[in-house]
């Protein structure tokens, strides 16, 4: 039966009428995969001698000390981008087909999932390191299987709690609480939890316990899907108590003030753009690679207005591309109503650079690194203000991809989003600035590397109603190409 199920996935993404698409794009990330594969496979081999060199007596004590925030980030890493078993139920109703053989299909599919071996690549090395440096056998198997365990209970867990962000974010908030304890020297929840996994070790039966863990954890997730698998389960409306939001003070700002309003809705109301917003935050971070020698490369002056663009431009990375897709559930009873495209087109403008400006002022902690690293940020700032929130606004003209609100499902990616139009506006974005600078640094000096890009920015910024007026014309040439695209499924 199963293998009638992959027949039929088999031929359901050969007939898809965006075949060469889909196939371009597993390409991609096949070659992606393989990235991670050699990448995790090389550190399998070289950690425990890594581990050795650094000076600590046991690797396998070193690991076991920092599984937990191991095993917690795979879970945060999961809930945010591995999709949920999906099996279209509607063509099987009458078949004959049971319910429990569709509901281990569509299980099944996960198991197998990238997120689920590539983790394989970094321990099946290292347990075979560690035979070869004289570990007990039994002990080192035991432990490998147990991890192996834990890794599919994160699989099923993520299946279970899928969309239910009440349970999701206060965990994710402790285990970086935790984590912070234990940079601070407050309080080391490692010396409870290594103890555990060291046990998986030196007491051979208690892998187990994670086993049976698993198996409970798949009947459970087999049990819920196989109770809810019926046509009308997906009909159903949440019953939820209603909120009331008034955000009259933006209504000075007229018809502009109604979009900011129903963009900030939708931001607190729904999974995706909230997820996108939250993981927007994590750029604020990205500067740190930047001139700390954890990346050689990236200690070159020019990396470091590339890495000032990224810390103030999560924002507008993230959620700005994909403007108007946000939109895209209404899009057409939108554009039926008096109203002006630049309004919209505004709005969504403010939106970023309110964004950036919040950004640029959480990231004012750079100033621990230096003035002249804090400088460079705000200098990324004034160019995302005046330039790139242009170039992400025109971009968005092109990017036809219907958002499904609810679901993280291609939250940093869509096949739609792909093309050639989109990718050659990505361009002045990054490399631009880096040009820019490179121009001042090489022929007077890098402050007037950061001039030139902040005047690029104030120029920007100055001609910004010759560029909405354009950029608006674009959005009403592509507006019918648009409504028909969001009414394709996403």
């Amino acid at each position: 039966m199963f293998k009638h199920f992959l027949n039929l996935q088999w031929k359901s993404f050969f007939r898809s009428a965006s075949f060469k698409t889909n196939l371009a794009i597993k390409i991609l990330m096949g070659f992606g995969v393989l990235y991670f594969v050699v990448a995790f496979a090389f550190l399998g081999v070289g950690a425990y001698f890594l581990i050795k060199e650094a000076g600590y007596e046991d690797p396998l004590l070193f690991v076991n000390k920092y599984l937990i925030y191991y095993i917690a980030g795979d879970l945060f890493f999961r809930y945010l981008m591995q999709k949920m078993p999906v099996t279209n139920i509607k063509p099987l109703l009458y078949l004959p087909f049971k319910k429990s053989q569709v509901v281990h299909y569509s299980l099944g599919k996960t198991v197998v999932s990238f997120f689920n071996w590539t983790h394989a690549f970094f321990f099946l090395p290292f347990s075979i390191v560690l035979l070869v440096q004289g570990y007990n056998p039994l002990g080192v198997i035991a432990w490998h299987f147990a991890l192996f365990a834990i890794i599919y209970c994160n699989n099923f867990i993520n299946v279970l709690v899928n969309n239910k962000d009440s349970v999701f974010y206060p965990i994710a908030a402790l285990v970086i609480g935790l984590g912070v304890c234990q940079y601070f020297n407050l309080f080391d929840i490692t010396e409870y939890t290594a103890s555990i996994f060291n046990a998986f070790y030196t007491i051979s039966w208690t892998a187990l316990i994670p086993i049976a863990l698993l198996v409970g954890l798949y009947y459970a997730a087999f049990n819920y899907f196989k109770s809810n698998m019926y046509l009308d389960g997906g009909l159903q409306t949440k019953h939820t108590v209603a909120k009331s939001e008034n955000l009259a003070w933006l209504d000075r700002f007229g018809n502009m003030g109604t979009f900011l309003k129903n963009d900030i809705k939708l931001i607190k109301r729904n999974k995706r753009p909230r997820t996108v917003v939250i993981m927007s935050g994590l750029f604020l971070f990205y500067g740190l690679l930047f001139g700390s020698g954890a990346i050689e490369v990236y200690d070159g002056p020019i990396w470091q207005i590339f890495g000032a663009i990224f810390v103030t431009g999560g924002f507008l990375f993230t959620f700005g591309q994909y403007v108007p897709s946000w939109d895209s559930s209404y899009y057409q009873l939108m554009m039926s109503q008096n109203i002006k495209y630049r309004d919209y087109i505004r709005s969504k403008w403010y939106l970023i650079v309110i964004a950036t400006l919040i950004s640029t002022v959480l990231a004012s902690f750079y100033l621990f690194f230096g003035i002249n690293a804090y400088l460079a940020i705000l200098v990324g700032a004034v160019y995302n203000i005046g330039f790139n929130s242009h170039i992400v606004l025109l971009g968005g003209a092109y990017v036809k991809s219907p958002v499904d609100l609810t679901s993280n499902k291609k939250a940093f990616g869509d096949k739609q989003a792909f093309n050639m139009k989109t990718m050659l506006l990505s361009l002045p974005k990054l490399l631009l600035p880096m040009l820019i600078f490179a121009a001042g640094y090489y022929t007077i000096s890098d402050t007037a590397g950061y001039i030139f890009v902040a005047l690029a920015g104030i120029l920007g910024f100055a001609f910004r109603n010759r560029v909405f007026t354009q950029i608006e014309k674009i959005y009403k040439k592509e507006k019918y190409k648009t409504i028909h695209a969001y009414k394709q499924k996403a």
